[in-house]
């Protein structure tokens, strides 16, 4: 009995090793996001994004749910974003991967707020009648979200979600979490 104990202990040790070894392999530098978690992790305290300019909350349409807090229904929902909108801020036509436009959070039911990822966007103004190339990251495009609907229809955004801070079923790149309440 002691015999096949060990055998097994001998044979299952090595498959168990190889297992954790090679998961800290995958979790130690291959994560392409992590300069962005690094970057962010301060923002993880509201006071400190607001030092850094993240000072507007988005305000909602009764189509989300009114508020703050962006919902659709069974799809899930993206929380409440924090938006660096001064002059001369993160929102404008460049992209910077370590620099979302905004932050994005979920209340708490203490009322704080809990940072769950990032949004970035990406406006570029059409009137001159460029073409407006979509942008992308991390291997993602960006998703088309035309302002025409908001009355403005000679500004384009792309937009791309990351959920760095939440999982998300649907993918870290999804719009839409269903683990986010309002």
């Amino acid at each position: 009995m002691r015999v096949r104990a060990l055998w097994i202990v001998a044979l299952v040790l090595p498959v168990v090793g190889a297992v954790v070894v090679s998961s800290i392999a995958l979790a130690g530098g291959q994560d392409e996001l992590a300069p962005l978690r690094n970057a962010i992790a301060p923002y993880h305290d509201i006071e400190a994004a607001k030092a850094a300019g993240y000072v507007t909350e988005l305000p909602q349409t009764d189509a989300f749910g009114g508020g703050t807090c962006i919902a659709n229904g069974d799809q899930g929902a993206m929380g409440i974003h924090q938006l660096d909108t001064r002059p001369g801020g993160r929102l404008d036509a460049t992209l910077d991967p370590v620099n979302p436009e905004a932050l994005l959070y979920e209340r708490r039911n203490d009322g704080t707020l809990k940072l769950t990822g990032v949004e970035y966007i990406v406006a570029q103004h059409t009137a001159t009648g460029a073409p407006v190339p979509r942008p992308s990251l991390y291997g993602q495009q960006f998703a088309d979200t035309n302002l025409a609907r908001f009355g403005d229809p000679s500004t384009n955004v792309w937009t791309l979600h990351a959920w760095v801070f939440k999982p998300n079923p649907g993918g870290m790149f999804d719009p839409w979490n269903t683990r986010v309440t309002c």
